[in-house]
């Protein structure tokens, strides 16, 4: 025989048994007292994003009134050096504190060893030196690196196979110095390579530049994020190999920490951690182990999923932009490097 279904509960019978059993927990706290309202949850709020927090990383080209979209990246554009000077006044009129330069090298410019990123005239600097007559008072920080100069597309010197290691940092420390004389006031090293840091200190406070800031890329992993940056810069046609043996492997933690602690001890002012969302554990132990400010970077991938699914309808883009962010400073972030720098700052203008 058929065993008889019991009688649905009706549905005002289950509510207040609810809520019999919450009298029986006697709630004396509430949470959801402090979200009921926007300025209650404005007053609570734990972190707040402001422009203070935002470096805008600008893709340098030859040339005069060029802007190049980059087709991986919708909404970013190469800049030839005066549409370069142009964004710098639109970034001080947003009060955005400073920008980042990654320069496309023309083929014929490259070379195994990366000659032009010694030569005093090349992309970064001309757009430093343009930029610092324009806008004196924002901040110009520039990458140390080889592979925007090479034709291997590695961030070092190669024999064979291999990427050597002080060999290499004796030209980083010459790049260095190349942008520092034309007016770069961060240095900002993402080559990976041991000891780069105490050499370009030491070079820097040789030649009387012990102001100039080092934000080191202490932490910067093998990532599958970097790809369409790749395509930016004109390298990921002619990168050998991978990067898998100077930078960082994606199942590591302590090795970061530890990188962290050789750069602070070799000079760093700041330190950086790249990628930024797939890295936010390791961005919050750092800060959690050194008092020093400590920066993401969001990179290509980063926004170029974002903008893809909101330019698809999948999601709203503006909000998932503003909760990447944000998430960057619940981690412990001093700031970051953001391609939607100049999106947020209006945003946050407009609201202000």
């Amino acid at each position: 025989m058929t065993k008889p279904m019991p009688a649905a509960r009706h549905h005002d019978e289950g509510v207040q048994e609810a809520r019999d059993a919450l009298k029986k927990l006697n709630l004396t706290h509430r949470a959801r007292r402090n979200r009921k309202t926007e300025w209650s949850r404005r007053l609570v709020r734990e972190n707040v994003l402001t422009t203070s927090d935002l470096i805008w990383p600008l893709f340098l080209i030859e040339g005069e009134k060029r802007q190049e979209p980059v087709a991986a990246m919708p909404g970013v554009e190469r800049l030839s050096v005066d549409a370069a000077v142009r964004a710098a006044v639109k970034a001080a009129e947003l009060d955005i504190p400073a920008l980042a330069f990654f320069p496309y090298t023309e083929a014929e410019l490259r070379d195994p060893l990366g000659k032009e990123a010694l030569n005093p005239d090349n992309l970064v600097c001309r757009a430093c030196r343009a930029i610092k007559r324009e806008v004196p008072h924002i901040g110009l920080i520039t990458d140390v690196a080889l592979d925007p100069y090479t034709t291997h597309g590695h961030d070092g010197v190669m024999r064979g196979e291999e990427i050597l290691n002080d060999e290499s940092v004796a030209v980083l420390v010459e790049q260095a110095l190349n942008q520092t004389r034309a007016g770069a006031d961060v240095i900002a090293p993402s080559d990976m390579m041991d000891g780069r840091v105490a050499a370009i200190r030491a070079a820097l406070d040789a030649e009387g530049f012990e102001s100039v800031q080092i934000m080191s890329y202490a932490a910067k992993y093998a990532s599958a994020f970097y790809g369409p940056f790749r395509d930016a810069i004109g390298t990921k046609g002619v990168l050998i190999g991978d990067k898998r043996t100077y930078q960082m492997d994606p199942a590591n933690a302590e090795e970061a920490l530890r990188e962290v602690a050789e750069d602070i001890e070799e000079g760093a002012d700041m330190v950086m951690v790249k990628p930024g969302l797939p890295y936010l554990d390791i961005i919050r132990r750092i800060k959690d182990t050194f008092p020093i400010p400590t920066f993401a970077y969001q990179v290509s991938g980063e926004y170029a999923m974002i903008r893809a699914a909101a330019l698809n309808g999948w999601i709203d883009g503006e909000k998932a932009m503003l909760e990447s962010l944000l998430a960057f400073k619940r981690a412990g972030a001093s700031g970051i490097l953001t391609y939607f720098a100049v999106e947020v700052a209006e945003k946050l203008q407009r609201h202000a």
